[in-house]
């Protein structure tokens, strides 16, 4: 079984797991601020659930992309949704600043 670790935690999922749901399920705080009352519960709409996700995942999805091409996030940054994320393999995690998660002080 994969591994996630973030926040300071490491737990175990099953494999093709939806990260989002794996981390909110093991009490990680995916989302900053009021994004954690206004988000899109994981329809990749909103950007909030942006992460950097090290180790095996799935590929991007569309929504994945188009969100994440859209300000205030830029395509060319490292990051993912983790609404549209499948744990394939041990993953760490790290979570940025900003409403959407977008800045570049790390949180966790």
């Amino acid at each position: 079984m994969p591994t996630v670790s973030a926040q300071g935690k490491t737990f175990e999922c099953e494999s093709g797991a939806n990260l989002r749901k794996v981390l909110l399920a093991n009490g990680v705080d995916l989302y900053n601020g009021q994004s954690t009352v206004i988000n899109c519960r994981g329809l990749g709409s909103c950007g909030t659930c942006a992460v950097q996700a090290e180790g095996d995942v799935s590929e991007p999805t569309w929504k994945d992309k188009t969100r994440r091409s859209l300000p205030p996030h830029k395509a060319d940054r490292n990051l993912r949704l983790a609404c549209q994320t499948q744990v394939l393999g041990d993953v760490k995690v790290t979570k940025y600043d900003g409403f959407w998660g977008q800045g570049e002080a790390v949180v966790w």
